[in-house]
């Protein structure tokens, strides 16, 4: 039964009706393309549908998304709502799409139009959702372009041109590009920023086009009257950038180098205490038991300096069996490796030693102090213990003892060659010492530790220098005295200098204070007065054996060379006065710098705590 919208208004109640009349109709017809049956009407419905067109623009320029009939039901194109204003009812068609079998094989070559068929199945829904509905169907339909039902009373389609099509799709396009880009997440919808348009730019703001427009003169005039030329790479600082300049310089240096010279006279009164302090009471304590002929449990520091003398004494027994100008040729001959490569090697290897050499010790110090204070039971498994531990330290010293003889050996060979080899070895070894050291990041402690392993290090150099001047004074000839202070100073300068450098730039690095070095001096001043620190440790750990062995096998042939060979007796008696004459010389330099130590580690405690009470008051 055919429907005409122009003299029915279509409600809910009509339209279920036309359905239970009208069984056989299936479908009604949206487009026509039968041209049999469209031949008849094509003339009478161009003008309307001009007439319609114009009106579809219309409602489409002001925003709305529906067609309205003329008779008042609004028609919505997405999904074929109809909108019944008089009776607040929404009629709902669902599309169904004739196969293309059935439809008409030929076409005109003028026809621009296609035919979709609709079920007419309607059902009626809930007026206060029809906002929704409508709203929903046009957005998730938006994009395709369809047809509206034309209404006919003759075909009950509508006719829809390719140009309205057109004009439809080219209206949409804009309104999305016009419309933000929006992103869906977790439910919630996110406008995304438009891109930038540099012309839209430009036309917004013209002031932005005028760094580029700006002539080479115009720009150099700008940069020479803007102020600080440096200006995009370098800030301006404040004052404690300026304090720490300051600290670089000049404060910081003056500690360190402070701290490594105490450090340095620390581990010069423990060598001298060694040959000095350490056989004078071994000669109380036998001078005490050949006296009272009775032999009485040893104490603790007793049984460690019987240790520290059996290491002495078997490593210069094994040094003398040296042969150091075989040693001398042999690294001097050979070709494969440089003499400051040697150097350097050799020095990683003291270092290891000298770490390793301070726990051996402490581990005998430790088992001395258990067997002079354990029971009789326990007494035979101590003894073991101890001697066990002394042969470790024995083995410990020897090598070590060895490594610093090749170290100063290979240091004399590049003080006596002519092809400038001293300078190629601290050049080589001073600056990979910052080089391993400047760029990485330590702590504090490490810091502290560091330090004081430079101290040892200048000490070595001192017993190194030492070796040089004793196989000067046996072999050289001519005036080689001026040539070796020279060389001397050289070296002690270099390394001063490279420690210097060194300090200032890892506290500047770490941003560690010169103050930090004051600290560090003053736990070294405690330790030289053996005052417990707040950790209870001190972290200055020297071993001198090994520089003891060495400075005794260096200086034992300059003695034996001023000896006289005649007889025995007048040359055991010269060898009496010569010792005697050494060890009261090196207990008088020990007296000095033992007190000349105590005596500043007491005035920089009591400066530092007066500074701690001004700082609380």
């Amino acid at each position: 039964m055919p429907l005409k919208s122009s003299q029915r208004k279509l409600s809910f109640s009509t339209l279920t009706t036309l359905e239970a009349q009208s069984d056989d109709v299936t479908s009604i017809p949206r487009f026509i393309s039968d041209p049999s049956a469209s031949s008849s009407t094509v003339g009478d419905g161009a003008v309307l549908d001009h007439k319609k067109r114009k009106k579809r623009k219309k409602i489409k320029k002001s925003g709305n998304d529906k067609v309205a009939d003329r008779d008042g039901e609004a028609i919505d194109r997405g999904r074929g709502f109809l909108l019944d204003k008089y009776s607040c009812t929404v009629v709902e068609t669902y599309p169904k799409v004739v196969p293309a079998a059935e439809e008409p094989e030929r076409r005109g070559r003028d026809c621009s139009v296609r035919t979709v068929h609709h079920s007419p199945h309607l059902r009626q829904r809930n007026v206060s959702f029809v906002a929704e509905e409508v709203t929903s169907g046009v957005t998730s339909l938006g994009s395709e372009v369809e047809g509206n039902c034309n209404g006919d009373k003759h075909n009950g389609g509508e006719i829809e041109s390719k140009s309205f099509k057109e004009d439809e799709a080219e209206s949409k396009l804009q309104e999305q590009q016009h419309q933000k880009p929006t992103v869906e997440m977790n439910g919630r919808k996110l406008e995304k920023e438009e891109s930038l348009d540099w012309k839209k730019l430009m036309a917004e703001d013209p002031n932005q086009a005028y760094p580029l427009e700006k002539s080479p003169m115009k720009y150099f005039l700008e940069e020479m009257y803007a102020g600080n030329s440096l200006r995009s790479t370098i800030t301006p600082g404040n004052e404690k950038d300026r304090e720490r300049v300051y600290d670089t310089i000049f404060r910081l240096p003056w500690r360190c180098e402070l701290l490594i010279d105490v450090g340095f006279f620390v581990c010069f009164d423990s060598f001298l205490s060694l040959l000095t302090i350490m056989p004078a009471r071994i000669t109380m304590m036998l001078y005490r038991l050949l006296k009272t002929r009775q032999f009485k449990r040893l104490s603790a520091a007793e049984l460690s300096d019987i240790g520290c003398f059996i290491v002495l004494a078997i490593g210069v027994s094994l040094l003398q069996l040296a042969d150091i100008s075989w040693i001398y040729h042999m690294i001097r001959g050979q070709g494969t490796i440089k003499l400051y490569v040697v150097y350097n090697v050799l020095e990683i290897f003291d270092r290891l030693c000298q770490s390793f050499g301070g726990d051996v010790m402490q581990t005998l110090f430790n088992t001395a102090d258990g067997l002079a204070n354990c029971s009789v039971e326990s007494m035979q498994e101590w003894q073991w213990r101890f001697i066990k531990d002394e042969a470790l330290a024995v083995s410990a010293s020897i090598v070590h003892s060895f490594i610093l003889l090749a170290q100063g050996i290979t240091l004399s060979t590049c003080i006596v060659a002519h092809n400038n080899a001293l300078f190629a070895l601290l050049v080589s070894n001073n600056f990979a010492e910052i080089k391993s050291n400047v760029f990485k990041r330590f702590s504090k402690d490490n810091i502290h530790n560091l330090t004081y392993f430079d101290a040892v290090e200048r000490f070595h150099i001192s017993a190194f220098l030492l070796f040089v001047l004793a196989q000067n004074i046996l072999e050289a000839e001519g005036h080689w005295f001026k040539s070796f202070l020279y060389n001397a100073f050289v070296v002690f300068i270099c390394e001063v200098m490279i420690d210097v450098i060194k300090h200032s730039f890892i506290a500047k690095f770490n941003d560690i204070k010169p103050e930090s070095f004051s600290e560090f001096l003053e736990d070294l001043c405690r330790q030289t007065l053996k005052i417990q620190t707040e950790t209870g440790k001190r972290s200055l750990v020297f071993v001198p054996l090994a520089p003891a062995c060495l400075v005794i096998r260096v200086l034992r042939p300059v003695y034996a060379a001023h000896l006289p060979f005649s007889p025995f007796l007048w040359r055991l008696f010269w060898i009496l006065l010569l010792a005697a004459m050494t060890f009261v010389m090196l207990s008088s330099l020990k007296l000095l710098v033992g007190m000349g130590l105590q005596k500043h580690a007491w005035w920089y405690i009591r400066r530092c705590d007066r500074r701690r009470k001004l700082h609380k008051d």
